[in-house]
């Protein structure tokens, strides 16, 4: 998969794929990681990236995910309508599909506001998603000992990263519509038992157009980590 042309905005680029399968999304992001590797151990510049996307969808877990989360099993969510894929992420099973925002930051996070620093990096996620959400007056919350974060004890946004030599892959998924949320009782999110799922949909009474949420989370990613 070819990156598309970079708009710069402060010191990383945003850059929207529309809407993607997964393992097309996976491999650019592996391209890029190297790329970004590369350039660090050069001393060169590099280029700082955040990607957003709409996934098909696709079921993926981390290596350490429990079986038992995945339901009925790899063979039962394929026949869904669903790609399954283990990936080299932290954190357990999730669901990506229409109906959801998947930022992957592709970034030094020497770069970033937060530094070097992976737990300020897993915060600084959260803190997007939680000043988007504002903007719409909805108070996004994290729990203590769960990545994420949630609004009124229910999940609206995961987060799952890979660190590599301080550039970072993978990211955040927010849910928007109503869409989305049935496919999560096929499994169970990110390994927690006993809290539902949400969207702004669900919470607002209204589904808000995808371009008008990519643009708010593009605001909020800058605000947080630009330096």
């Amino acid at each position: 998969m070819t990156a598309p042309a970079v708009q710069r905005s402060s010191t990383i680029s945003t850059q929207w794929l529309g809407r993607r399968r997964y393992a097309e999304v996976w491999e650019l992001q592996r391209a890029l990681l190297a790329e970004r590797v590369r350039a660090l151990e050069a001393g060169e510049p590099g280029v700082d990236r955040l990607l957003l996307v709409e996934h098909e969808p696709v079921y993926t877990w981390g290596k350490r995910t429990n079986p038992a989360h995945l339901g009925a099993g790899v063979t039962a969510l394929r026949a869904l309508g669903a790609d399954c894929f283990e990936v080299e992420r932290g954190g357990e099973v999730t669901f990506h599909g229409p109906g959801q925002l998947v930022g992957y930051p592709i970034v030094y996070l020497g770069n970033l506001a937060c530094g070097r620093d992976l737990h300020k990096y897993m915060r600084g996620l959260e803190e997007v998603v939680i000043r988007a959400l504002a903007t719409w007056g909805l108070r996004g919350q994290r729990l203590k000992g769960l990545t994420g974060v949630w609004v009124d004890g229910a999940k609206i946004a995961a987060l799952g990263v890979r660190v590599s030599k301080w550039c970072a892959m993978h990211g955040f998924a927010l849910n928007v519509t109503n869409e989305v949320l049935p496919w999560f009782g096929h499994i169970t999110p990110c390994g927690i038992k006993g809290r539902g799922v949400t969207s702004i949909e669900t919470l607002l009474g209204r589904a808000p157009d995808m371009a008008e949420v990519r643009a708010r989370v593009e605001a909020a990613f800058h605000a947080v980590f630009a330096r």
